[in-house]
């Protein structure tokens, strides 16, 4: 009997160990290096960045100039100044710099970007019944560098009454915007410029609101995802007709926010259709999810974007956040 030799088969390669990094190398880099195809990936993305404050290596480029930004709906519960702070957290983020002025007496916008403002604490009071410099005025958010407020005391519930009697009283607050030092185009200011000033109004269309769209370039509008989502809105868009006309003509409304969208719906569905149908190219292809983490972060004085930059609804933010900083760029 013959017996062939049979070759000893070799044997099979080890697999090559990943390399891992830490957070800290993922956020130097400005990116994890993953597959964000995924919204699993994108939000690990998201976390770590945020979390380092880094996000502003992929954010999109600053523009060649200020843009005043007054986010107004008279009608309440839609997510204004949910919004407002959501939206300018995003910015500044992505590397953009951003001012917060707070028009509404209650103060909420102070509250979630965790700056005092108790009573005889420097704010908008100032500005528009004192007549303050806006540099007077301005404080720094603890968590974001690139971010500053001008916070908004219970004081200026009074000031609609105490305005009444002052000479040009609808445009005491573009008077100061338009004399801060910071506020105008690169070739003026320089790289330390404001690019985006924001205000937030108060959910009325008094003397307050009226001061912010005289002073505003673009207006944002956000739009709850419910039955009466357009209620009121034919009112609000007649006040920024009467302001274009005999007050402001640069201000044009430039971004619809749908709001507390629950995608589970059908009527959610058909509200954010009727909006696009009636406003088009305005409306952010982002929509903001209902999301209990956004609504809980304020009581913890901070935004979703910090104390949860992981969820659903920060992750919403930061693509409308981006959406905007991107529009304006183009334009």
């Amino acid at each position: 009997m013959t017996s062939s030799a049979q070759a000893t088969p070799a044997p099979a390669a080890k697999p090559a160990r990943p390399a891992f990094r830490t957070a800290a190398q993922i956020a130097e880099s400005g990116s994890t290096g993953f597959d964000d195809s995924t919204p699993l990936a994108r939000a690990a993305e998201h976390s770590v960045l945020a979390r380092h404050g880094k996000l502003y290596l992929n954010g999109p480029p600053r523009g060649d100039r200020t843009r005043i930004m007054v986010v107004a709906n008279q009608k309440g519960g839609v997510g204004k100044t949910t919004s407002t702070v959501n939206l300018a957290a995003g910015l500044a983020q992505l590397g953009q710099r951003v001012l917060v002025i707070d028009l509404d007496p209650q103060g909420n916008a102070s509250t979630a970007l965790n700056v005092d403002h108790h009573r005889g604490t420097p704010s908008t009071y100032d500005i528009l019944v004192e007549g303050a410099a806006l540099e007077d005025v301005i404080t720094d958010c603890p968590d974001l560098p690139n971010l500053k407020v001008v916070p908004a005391t219970i004081d200026l519930a009074g000031a609609e009454i105490e305005l009444v009697s002052v000479v040009a009283r609808e445009s005491r607050l573009q008077r100061a915007i338009e004399a801060h030092p910071l506020v105008g185009t690169a070739a003026e200011v320089g790289e330390d410029r404001f690019d985006f000033v924001i205000v937030d109004c108060p959910p009325s269309l008094g003397l307050l609101t009226l001061n912010a769209l005289v002073a505003g370039q673009e207006m944002v509008i956000p739009i709850q995802a419910e039955y009466y989502a357009l209620e009121g809105l034919g009112q609000l868009l007649e006040t920024v007709e009467m302001v274009r006309k005999h007050l402001n003509q640069r201000l044009r409304v430039s971004t619809i926010l749908v709001t507390m969208y629950d995608g589970r719906t059908n009527l959610a569905a058909n509200v954010a259709s009727e909006v696009r149908e009636h406003f088009r190219d305005i409306v952010l292809d982002s929509m903001i999810p209902r999301s209990v983490r956004v609504s809980e972060a304020p009581s913890y004085g901070q935004t979703v974007m910090t104390y949860d930059p992981a969820s659903p609804g920060a992750l919403a933010y930061l693509a409308a956040a981006r959406e905007i900083a991107t529009r304006g760029s183009k334009a």
